[in-house]
């Protein structure tokens, strides 16, 4: 752990400490803990810890890793590193390959001593669940501390292995304690995104550390002192510390003499009182991120030995520097930055020098020596040359190591850099638009695609179309449109063509002509222009076969199967995509195969085989480090399926997965349509609504160049109007689908699906649906012919003309695996409906009792209500007379009034207790309390009960912290 303060004891900290015991109490008995200690700089964050730590030494294993003040040059990775070398220290690195088998692969990217793995050996979804697998195998054998000191200043990448972590680690004896200086984290930026996002989410818990009250600055002055203080001595320490612990250590040491003047001078009272050795030895080590070594400080201060030595014992005793782990660093991180700027310009910069070439001689391959560290020195050694050298080596390192977000942070520095070097392509044998391609591309896969248009914006600005190569300028302008692609923003088409005006002109050159033919193929298709989009892809495979580019003919073939399929040509869609498998060699032809077959499959109903597709293609996609981008639309192509086939945990877990990441704006785009889908399914249809009115703008304007876009909003919305119950409005929206003369994609076919469910429930309520019913079927024999005579058009037509044998027939249909789930619910309701009407009672109690069964199994409110209001006015169920049975029930209790209102929400006990903060158990007590008192036999008939007038005043706002 690290060093001890001066002071013997630690006063006023008792209910802190409290907290994190209790915490740790919980993590023994097998209960993960994430806890954030926050507090402003001094307050005592990292001595709380240190007591903790010291308490619970013998019975855990305590792993502490520090985020280091390298500015913006924040090491990839950086407090984890440490960490995992110390968990692997104390399991032995033997046991540690037994355990994680193959992971040690990917963990060699943090810890090549383990393992040395070439980039291409892993991916960073491996690289997250070796760490993961790795904490999880030690605390089976010790309960695990974790510490990560100083967030404020870790890195992006960091942020987002820590946000995987408290979602991942779900089970062992696991204590994560992070420490955050609340002065240090602004508004907005990545910590406190990091912070805000895992607090909503309840991942983590937040013990914030306060300053001391009167009495506990008494009783920390008086024990630094040796002796008891004065009202006015307390007075004035109380008046300039204010509470905070460090700073009254400092003043205590002066409180018998003038106080300095300032905070500042404060600090500096004890260096002002050292020797010239030791301000020297003190100064060096000011210019240290991390702790050093006794070689480094021998090395940087120039001392001669005994003179070093005793040098050292001065600062150490004055309580400037302490001892940890045979290394040397400051007693408080204020202290550091103090002394640091006090350096004069010259001296600081002459300081940093020292370290730089240092660093660079005797480090190389060490913690020591990563080149985040390097462009930091460089940096503010003044020395403009070697700064841009190292910022570019970071870069690039960062980028290999898949810490996409770090790397960005190294090109923009390097763009800074580069104006203030003469020469600067020769330093870093580079031209300077090649930097500003790679570093659109690194920001791409970091999911900031604003940052990337306008690097590549930047760049085009910069370049002289008369002057620089052409295939260049045909490569930049291809870019660009691909990034107002991934933002869902018109322009590309015009790009592109632009692109290939210039290779016109210019260039003979076959593959790279295919490369941006295949994309403006694609843009055609997105756009619905599929026959245009055909034509070009046609050409592009031409080009590409006398190229010999098998990926470039790949992603022609792709691009002809997609446009072939909405056309109705599935035969010759399905022929293409097989021939863009059988040719795709690289990982982008082959991404680019699932992710548009997986969608094709997924709109014909195959949703099994979507699955498959999509998941078998994520392993690549993790592999070339852009999960957040074509990942991502594997991952959307993979949840809307498992949507359909009712696995909405799953998508749920997907969802959140999403929402922890940064991806670029046109993938959160696809998934918030899915987000849209599963909150109206829970029911949670005002949520659902306020998200379709923030994203409409988005929508509307993608919608104009992605017609996928503009089907998924009507999706959005008529999955609000459902979850509302007002099937009016849902089939309104169908209908101004229907009406709407754009070009047809195979979506529709869906949502023609979805429209039979409505017009059964607007008929049963007295509806005249004659009209809607001629449009439905209309819009259905429009189709190619291909596409009719399905299972969906059976089971569409008996909801559209009832009759008993037709819904029979249509019940068994929809039970099978191409059909979405919710089906299975809603013919059983309308056979229902029909059997009712004819007497047939029994069979109707039957068909409902299934039905009920399977849309709680779903856990789909809206239909759970349907049927159990259905089941209730048809006198088939027990809840016949829920006002009799309301006024003879006892009163719900509050709890129990919040527990019957989550119930009417779909929500399982397991879910209800994590809303509750109550454990599954007590959970199903309440649950067997609603049933009794409501007299009913199930949830089902309760929540239809919940939301009758008599039972308004238990639906009170659950405490949701």
């Amino acid at each position: 752990m690290p060093p001890s303060a001066p002071s013997a004891t630690m006063v006023g900290r008792e209910v802190e400490l409290a907290i994190v015991r209790g915490f740790f109490d919980q993590v023994v008995e097998g209960v993960p803990i994430a806890v954030l200690v926050e507090g402003e700089a001094g307050i005592g964050k990292s001595r709380l810890l240190r007591e903790f730590g010291a308490e619970v030494a013998n019975r855990a294993d305590v792993h502490v890793g520090w985020c280091l003040d390298l500015g913006a040059s924040r090491t990839p990775f950086g407090p984890l590193t440490g960490i995992l070398r110390s968990i692997v220290a104390r399991m032995g690195a033997d046991r540690v390959r037994d355990e994680l088998g193959v992971g040690v692969e990917a963990l060699g990217m943090l810890l090549p001593e383990l393992n040395p793995t070439e980039r291409s050996q892993t991916s960073p979804d491996r690289l997250r669940d070796a760490i993961a697998s790795l904490i999880e195998a030690a605390a089976e054998l010790a309960p695990q501390v974790l510490v990560v000191e100083d967030l404020h200043w870790a890195d992006e990448s960091t942020l987002a292995l820590l946000s995987f972590l408290l979602r991942t680690l779900a089970r062992g004896r696991i204590l994560l304690v992070l420490t955050c200086r609340t002065d240090d984290v602004r508004r907005g930026d990545a910590v406190s995104r990091f912070v805000g996002e895992s607090t909503r989410a309840r991942l983590l818990e937040r013990v914030a550390v306060e300053r001391l009250a009167t009495a506990s600055v008494r009783q920390l002055a008086e024990a630094i002192t040796g002796e008891p203080l004065s009202d006015t001595a307390l007075e004035r320490i109380q008046e300039r510390a204010e509470g905070v612990p460090f700073f009254v250590e400092e003043i205590a040491g002066c409180s018998a003499g003038p106080l300095p003047g300032s905070l500042r001078d404060l600090l500096l009272a004890r260096f002002d009182r050292l020797g010239d050795d030791a301000r020297r030895v003190v100064q060096v080590v000011s210019g240290a991120e991390r702790p050093l070594t006794h070689p480094l400080v021998t090395q940087l201060a120039g001392l001669p030995e005994a003179r070093l030595d005793e040098a050292i014992r001065e600062a150490t005793l004055s309580g400037i520097l302490v001892v940890v782990d045979d290394d040397y660093r400051f007693r408080h991180a204020l202290l550091r930055e103090a002394v640091h700027d006090d350096l004069l310009p010259g001296e600081r910069a002459r300081l940093h020098r020292a370290y730089a070439e240092t660093l660079e001689e005797n480090c190389t391959g060490s913690d020591t020596g990563d080149p985040a560290a390097l462009a930091y020195h460089w940096q503010l050694a003044q020395d403009d040359r070697r700064a841009l050298a190292a910022a570019v080596t970071a870069m690039l390192d960062a980028k290999s190591r898949f810490a996409f977000a770090s790397a960005a942070r190294f090109g923009e520095l390097a763009l800074d850099l580069w104006i203030r070097v003469p020469d600067a392509a020769s330093v870093v044998e580079v031209e300077r638009f090649e930097l500003l391609r790679t570093l659109g591309s690194v920001l791409r896969n970091a999911g900031d695609g604003e940052r990337a248009l306008a690097v590549v914006n930047l760049a085009l600005d910069e370049v002289d179309p008369e002057t620089v190569d052409p295939r260049t300028h045909a490569r930049l302008l291809r870019d660009r449109a691909y990034y107002l692609m991934n933002l869902g923003r018109e322009g590309s088409i015009p790009l592109l063509q632009q692109a290939l005006a210039v290779l016109d002109r210019r260039v003979d050159d076959d593959r790279l002509r295919a490369s941006i033919l295949n994309q403006l193929a694609s843009r055609y298709m997105i756009a619905g222009r599929l026959d245009e989009a055909i034509t070009l892809a046609i050409e592009a495979g031409e080009r590409a076969e006398r190229a010999g580019s098998d990926d470039e003919a790949s992603i022609a073939a792709n691009v002809r199967g997609g446009a072939r399929a909405h056309l109705g040509d599935l035969e010759a869609g399905h022929r293409e995509y097989a021939l863009a498998l059988r040719l795709a060699k690289g990982t982008n032809a082959e991404m680019r195969y699932r992710v548009n077959y997986s969608d094709l499959l997924g709109l014909l109903g195959r949703y099994r085989d979507a699955v498959q597709v999509a998941e078998d293609g994520l392993a690549p996609a993790r592999a070339f480090g852009v999960e957040r981008t074509t990942g991502a639309l594997m991952t959307q192509n993979m949840a809307v399926p498992l949507l359909e086939m009712g696995e909405i945990d799953r998508v749920e877990g997907m969802l959140a997965r999403e929402l922890s990441q940064r991806t670029l704006r046109i993938s959160h785009m696809y998934s918030t349509m899915t987000r849209v889908r599963v909150l109206s399914w829970r029911g949670r249809h005002e949520q659902a609504a306020e998200i379709v009115r923030e994203w409409h703008p988005s929508f509307e304007e993608t919608g104009r160049v992605e017609r996928q876009i503009w089907y998924d909003e009507v999706m959005m919305r008529v999955a609000v109007a459902e979850g509302r119950n007002d099937h009016a409005r849902a089939l309104a929206e169908v209908r101004a689908m229907l009406a709407d003369g754009g070009p047809v994609f195979l979506h529709q076919r869906r949502l023609l699906l979805e429209a039979g469910w409505m017009i059964a429930e607007l008929r049963a309520s007295g509806v005249d649906v004659g009209e809607a019913v001629g449009e439905v079927r209309a819009a259905w024999s429009a189709q190619p012919s291909q596409l009719l005579g399905d299972t969906w058009w059976s089971i569409l037509d008996a909801l559209l003309t009832p009759s008993i044998p037709a819904l029979r027939a249509a019940v068994d249909l929809a039970d099978g695996d191409d059909v979405p789930v919710t089906v299975r619910v809603t013919t059983r309701l309308e056979l229902a409906r029909l059997l009712v009407d004819a007497g047939e009672r029994t069979e109707a109690a039957a068909v409902l009792a299934h039905a009920l069964a399977e849309a709680e199994r779903l856990g789909h409110v809206p239909l759970t209500q349907a049927v159990g209001a259905f089941s209730v006015a048809a006198g088939l169920s027990a809840a016949s007379d829920p006002a009799r049975q309301g006024e003879e029930a006892d009163p719900l209790t509050a709890r129990e009034g919040q527990v019957l209102a989550l119930i009417a929400e779909g929500l399982s006990n397991r879910q209800i207790g994590e809303r509750l903060f109550i454990s599954a158990k007590t959970v199903s007590v309440h649950v067997s309390a609603v049933l009794r008192k409501l007299g009913v036999s199930t949830r089902t008939e309760a929540a239809v009960l919940q939301q009758k007038s008599e039972f308004a005043a238990f639906g009170q706002p659950v405490v949701i912290r």
